[in-house]
């Protein structure tokens, strides 16, 4: 409405001259501005968090079984307790260093964990020769064809928590039972392979006699980890697997076992978490610029090299209201002009609210309030001749308080604004 665009806020302080409104943002008017940011840090923060809980375990910190990492799914826990009961434990992380680590392979047990497949074929198959006892811990299926001939085959993923030993091997028997993990192995028709802690035909651990020795393959290796070691006899039975030699090999295959390959990109070196949250990050920074770019701030006054004529201004303007059906818009320039006018017709202030300007307009004219209230406030033209329709009446208004504003005019002057009770009539 024109009235409430004109009409001073009732909180707002002037200044004095010509009273122009300074209003100060209030707490609520500073707080909702960054609200986009704060919906915004919340739903990164729960992206982060829901995306660690999707990965699981395997967003833990630390190289997974590995004999240094004390969190949840490192061994550091079993590699203590190894080192403690006089078994001389020695970490590597490449073929050469374990091949050094080794020696002669005699009085030593080799655990070997690959499931990045660093190794090659070649260094699977020369993985059997390291050690007398050898025990691999999540065996991808290049290990199983290099390892075990192909005789042993992925499993699926136990139906049960636990399982009994059922077997003749020394380390599963002591431990009684163990916890079955995420994964199983079958040995198809294969003979020489014992399988233990069964779930149907499938096995969580399957060993097979060497002549020299042992190897052991542990479905998923979860018996060995931090977080899980301490249920059911899985301590025992990594004990016993890792303990019956007094040297004891950890080798995890890294890049350096990696021969011949092209150098690792920037996206295989960082974590899993990276690229979302880079994709993420990407989509604020569009959104933000969507949001922020249509707003192109306070207009900013300059003086223009050249004179342009009021009435090209006027002309220009009405073009822009007609081509946009904006006859609101272009009525309420109308009225403000007329007001602007009327108001010192009859002598007002220019903060004089328009409600004063219309009952000082409609005393002086004696036309009804309602009816000048009408032209200069209620009336809202929906089609260009309503349009025009109020332009003519306010030029007639407009005429109408020139003409009783006149000197010696009948009537009352315009100086003297009316009573409370008249414009409220």
């Amino acid at each position: 409405m024109l009235g409430e665009r004109r009409d001073p806020a009732p909180d707002a302080a002037t200044d004095g001259v010509g009273g122009t409104a300074a209003i100060t943002p209030t707490v609520r008017q500073a707080a909702r501005r960054g609200v986009f940011w704060v919906v915004l840090g919340i739903i990164a923060v729960g992206f982060v968090v829901v995306t660690a809980l999707v990965r699981g375990d395997g967003g833990a910190a630390g190289i997974p079984l590995a004999a240094d990492n004390p969190g949840l799914a490192g061994s550091k826990a079993v590699v203590e307790v190894l080192r403690d009961s006089g078994v001389d434990v020695r970490p590597v992380d490449s073929l050469a260093a374990a091949r050094a680590a080794a020696g002669t392979g005699d009085d030593v047990t080799l655990f070997f964990s690959d499931p990045g497949g660093y190794l090659d074929a070649d260094g699977l198959g020369e993985i059997s020769g390291l050690a007398s006892d050898i025990v691999v811990a999540d065996p991808g299926f290049a290990a199983l064809q290099a390892l075990a001939d192909g005789a042993v085959n992925a499993g699926g993923a136990p139906d049960a928590d636990t399982a009994v030993a059922g077997c003749q091997v020394s380390a599963a028997e002591r431990a009684g039972s163990a916890t079955l993990g995420q994964k199983s192995l079958t040995a198809g028709g294969a003979t020489d392979w014992t399988g233990c802690f069964a779930d149907d035909d499938a096995f969580t651990l399957l060993q097979k006699a060497e002549d020299d020795g042992t190897l052991t393959l542990l479905a998923d290796g979860s018996q060995l980890r931090n977080d899980s070691v301490a249920a059911e006899g899985n301590a025992a039975l990594a004990l016993g697997l890792l303990g019956a030699q007094p040297t004891l090999v950890w080798y995890q295959p890294t890049l350096a076992d990696v021969v011949g390959g092209a150098a690792p990109t920037l996206g295989e070196l960082s974590p899993d978490w990276v690229t979302p949250v880079i994709v993420l990050l990407g989509l604020v920074v569009v959104a933000a610029a969507v949001w922020q770019g249509r707003r192109f701030g306070a207009l900013v006054i300059e003086n223009l090299p050249v004179t342009v004529h009021a009435g090209e201004t006027r002309e220009g303007r009405a073009r822009l209201y007609a081509r946009t059906s904006s006859r609101l818009r272009a009525a309420d320039a109308l009225r403000i002009g007329t007001i602007g006018r009327l108001a010192a017709r009859l002598g007002l202030a220019r903060t004089t609210s328009v409600e004063e300007i219309t009952g000082a307009a409609a005393s002086v004219t004696r036309i009804p309030l309602a009816e000048v209230r009408n032209v200069l406030v209620d009336a809202r033209p929906d089609s260009d001749r309503a349009l025009v329709d109020l332009s003519g009446r306010l030029v007639d208004l407009e005429l109408a308080v020139t003409a009783a504003t006149e000197v010696g005019s009948a009537a009352e002057p315009a100086s003297v604004p009316p009573s409370t009770e008249r414009m409220g009539s």
